[in-house]
């Protein structure tokens, strides 16, 4: 009898801790919140003759939740980062944790704004595609593509 009590308070733990674990999610209000959608578009890459280049795409959070860009990368490029103007040292860019894309808005990266910056990337020709990842707190990765622009130095 002893040793049936025993093997029935494992489970039975297992599923109340479980219970209890769920009870508290749902309670945060996390439970049930849709999930960011978000598009990825208009990808250009713009390089240099001094090979330094960078990324620029339009960002489209069509949800009804805000999410956060905290990084972007390209398997085909090697090291890239975020970056966006200093506004506390005009003509300095800085590197931002983290960019904000509000439900139901647009963020077109741009030189004067946030973009990504390629970091020693290969000598691109013109027209030529790269994939690139986008990573978001909430959605995920969301891939995108980028096309070598024929515009240098802009």
């Amino acid at each position: 009898m002893t040793r049936g009590v025993r093997a029935a308070l494992v489970p039975v733990g297992g599923c109340a801790l479980a219970l209890a674990l769920l009870t508290g999610y749902t309670a945060t209000g996390a439970a049930g919140e849709p999930t960011p959608r978000i598009r990825v578009g208009g990808g250009r890459i713009i390089q240099s003759s001094g090979q330094t280049a960078a990324a620029y795409f339009e960002i489209r959070n069509v949800g009804d939740t805000d999410d956060t860009l905290i990084f972007a990368d390209s398997p085909e490029l090697g090291v890239s980062m975020l970056r966006a103007p200093d506004r506390k040292r005009p003509g300095t860019v800085r590197r931002p944790k983290a960019v904000t894309v509000r439900a139901h808005s647009t963020l077109r990266m741009s030189r004067e704004g946030i973009h990504i910056a390629l970091l020693d990337p290969p000598m691109m020709k013109p027209g030529e595609r790269v994939s690139f990842n986008l990573w978001f707190s909430v959605r995920g990765r969301v891939g995108a593509e980028a096309m070598r622009s024929n515009l240098t130095d802009r």
